[in-house]
């Protein structure tokens, strides 16, 4: 696997970007999903190196109709030990039951839920496992004094809240309560759309007081830019690309500090922190003070406002989701 402009580079740059319409199925239960779903995903293990035993990660990306692209990551997946050395690409295909992508020293091979390494003449120098993270937040209940905002029992807390069928928030809705200064936890699970690109894949995104969106996307396996998953949306791209294969349970546990005012004057900034699947992506950003994010209901100002969670014709779906206000 090595790297080359291919498709992930091209998700990145916006080559292959769609329009925001999605073209091709939305699956939001992996039992009724394409049989690529079944090869996607995260790998890693150790592998035999000319200096000695390396632990190393894979993503696997299903990218519809049997076509697949590779990352590789040495030292392990991201936030599990990747060194940030750069990324091994490669694309590929599924056939005769196995998805096989070919690089221009190393070609792999997925089978049966295993990943098996191989340089060009053949030789096997590592087999990786599949594995299935979850983030170290999942589950996580609401504090004493937290305002819950949705516990899977009821959508009085939001205008235009709505349930899917198996009882979880849907896009599109925003908070009653306005919040200033405040901590949130949100559980948010992106739909698989294998053959969707860009903005197109998954696409929602939690704002701040109404004012500043934290992106979520399916950005699993890409370099991770602010239009992506834990991305400041068109402000600063996230320190590490935590996102998870779509149809996981993810998590953002955000820190928020509302902008200081004396009258109309500003004495200090907002302020923002967010963890990704237990990863802080965004370390306390400052926020601008004269724009919000571009689709933002609100404006800057002093006044407090609401959390809102964008529609942006995907099933994205959401659950457990608390604040803290400070």
């Amino acid at each position: 696997m090595i790297r080359h402009l291919t498709v992930a580079a091209l998700f990145s740059c916006g080559l292959l970007m769609q329009s925001a319409l999605a073209k091709g199925p939305a699956f939001t239960d992996p039992d009724k999903a394409d049989p690529d779903f079944a090869y996607q995903g995260e790998y890693a293990g150790m592998v035999k190196t000319s200096d000695g035993d390396r632990k190393v990660g894979v993503q696997v990306i299903a990218l519809g109709a049997g076509k697949f692209h590779a990352v590789g990551f040495i030292g392990g997946l991201p936030g599990d030990g990747w060194d940030k050395s750069p990324r091994r690409e490669s694309d590929g295909a599924l056939n005769d039951g196995a998805v096989v992508c070919v690089g221009e020293r190393v070609n792999t091979t997925i089978r049966d839920g295993k990943l098996t390494l191989t340089t060009k003449d053949g030789n096997e120098f590592g087999k990786l496992n599949k594995v299935h993270r979850s983030s170290p937040s999942l589950g996580a209940k609401p504090p004493a004094g937290a305002i819950v905002l949705f516990d899977g029992k009821s959508v009085d807390a939001f205008s235009g809240g709505k349930t899917s069928d198996d009882s979880c928030l849907m896009a599109g809705c925003t908070s009653k309560q306005k919040f200033g200064s405040c901590r949130l936890h949100i559980e948010f699970r992106l739909p698989y759309m294998p053959e969707d690109r860009g903005q197109a894949r998954g696409n929602s995104g939690i704002y701040l007081q109404g004012r500043y969106e934290v992106q979520m996307l399916d950005s699993f396996g890409l370099e991770g830019k602010n239009n992506e998953c834990g991305g400041l949306y068109e402000l600063k791209d996230p320190d590490a690309n935590m996102c998870l294969p779509p149809l996981a349970w993810q998590t953002y546990d955000i820190d928020y500090t509302a902008a200081k005012y004396e009258g109309d004057t500003i004495i200090a900034p907002p302020r923002i922190t967010v963890e990704h699947n237990g990863i802080v992506v965004q370390k306390d950003v400052e926020l601008p003070t004269d724009r919000g994010t571009r689709a933002a209901p609100l404006k800057p100002g002093p006044e407090a406002g609401p959390i809102y969670l964008q529609d942006h014709g995907n099933p994205v779906r959401y659950r457990n989701i608390w604040v803290i206000e400070k």
